[in-house]
């Protein structure tokens, strides 16, 4: 029996399968230093095939999960956030005014279909809190945005125009990344510069809703991700 249509618009991966934990938001170099590319490629071989594989008794590191979680990303069939949305995000980061500039971009993202913005919301809540820990995994935002654009934008690097924009790409994903309360919890306006975001509240009655932890998605056969996702509390820890 062949299956139906899926509707117009959402995200082609899967999001059917068990949620591993996964530890070290202190990795020094998280998401920036590669793991083994033996242990990233047997870890997406494995979770494409079983969904409820170990990755404790895999004994894999830590970096060969964020590579494999990475991976992912860069191999969905469209970036996580829609090409067609460039444009605006681009031209709302050249706002002056911070706070219209905010305001701006948070009116774009609204645009996201909503599998894709769930999705965008849980990885930059995860970055947001990588963030925090930078004094000891050394990752600030800014940081995390050079690891992290590429790959959910997905631009045409062999475009030699976009080679003027790299830098705006970047900031739009860095301020995600700080302003994460503002964007998807209601919360205030953070002062950047030196002053170190809060992270998000653990209390679900305050700003931060109940949130399901980041997965390994199987890249080698994605298909549509569910479109309800369960609200237990944030794997990546």
């Amino acid at each position: 029996m062949s299956l139906p249509p899926p509707p117009p618009g959402p995200l082609p991966l899967r999001r059917r399968r068990r949620r591993p934990t996964v530890l070290g938001l202190c990795t020094e170099g998280l998401y920036r230093v590669s793991g083994n590319k033996t242990d990233q490629d047997n870890i997406q071989k494995q979770f494409d095939q079983d969904h409820n594989i170990s990755l404790v008794s895999m004994e894999v590191t830590v970096n060969a999960v964020a590579g494999a979680l990475k991976a992912f990303f860069a191999d969905l069939p469209d970036p996580l956030i829609p090409y067609s949305l460039h444009p605006e995000l681009l031209e709302a980061a050249k706002i002056p005014d911070k706070t219209e500039r905010l305001h701006a971009l948070k009116e774009i993202v609204k645009k996201f279909h909503p599998v894709n913005y769930d999705v965008f919301r849980y990885i930059i809540t995860h970055l947001n809190r990588v963030s925090q820990q930078n004094k000891i995994n050394l990752m600030t935002a800014d940081n995390l945005s050079i690891c992290f654009w590429p790959t959910l934008m997905r631009p045409d690097f062999e475009n030699r125009e976009f080679l003027s924009t790299t830098k705006i790409h970047q900031s739009v994903v860095e301020t995600f990344i700080q302003q994460c309360q503002f964007f998807f919890y209601n919360g205030e306006i953070v002062e950047t510069g030196n002053t170190v975001a809060p992270p998000p509240p653990s209390n679900p009655g305050q700003l931060v809703e109940p949130m399901v932890p980041l997965q390994l998605p199987p890249p080698l056969q994605p298909q549509l991700i569910q479109p309800q996702l369960q609200t237990d509390p944030l794997g990546i820890i």
